[in-house]
């Protein structure tokens, strides 16, 4: 039975009357995993599993630390997940159209020319040419061939090349 003390319960107790052991480790919260099909490249499957290979390494020799064997295990969680339903799609042969794989350039209404390759969410690093397959562009671009334009945000992008 619950002591009523203003309204709540005995079981309500402040955190600050709570003792806390020195060396409690703090819930390490799981990675959000994609909703979205997990479309990978070979490059891209390939860069998947030396993660987990890594992380299995990492996480056999690191000993008791209870902090570090916390992130390393959420860390390899994501990936083996990530593993377990990655869709190799192959490189399209054809590349008439934006396809995932496939690289497009496109020249943006402010002048600026861009190249990018549709990839796997995992993989993509647009500053370094890789658009995930989900983003909003590659979204627009799918299916389009040279001289089709999308606008996304608040630019007009032209498609000019598709390889």
């Amino acid at each position: 039975m619950f002591t009523l003390v203003r309204g709540l319960s005995s079981r309500a107790m402040s955190r600050a009357f709570v003792k806390e052991d020195d060396d409690a480790v703090e819930d390490v919260t799981d990675r959000p995993i994609s909703t979205a099909p997990n479309l990978v490249t070979a490059e891209g499957l390939a860069a998947i599993e030396a993660e987990v290979a890594r992380l299995s390494a990492e996480l056999a020799s690191v000993g008791d630390d209870r902090a570090a064997r916390a992130r390393i295990s959420r860390d390899l969680r994501y990936w083996s997940a990530r593993r377990s339903n990655a869709q190799l799609v192959a490189k399209p042969a054809d590349c008439s159209v934006v396809r995932f794989g496939c690289t497009v350039t496109v020249e943006r209404d402010d002048g600026i020319s861009q190249t990018y390759r549709i990839v796997g969410e995992d993989e993509a690093e647009p500053e370094n040419g890789t658009l995930s397959h989900v983003s909003p562009l590659a979204q627009a671009l799918l299916g389009k061939e040279p001289g089709d334009s999308v606008r996304v945000a608040a630019h007009e992008f032209e498609i000019s090349k598709i390889a």
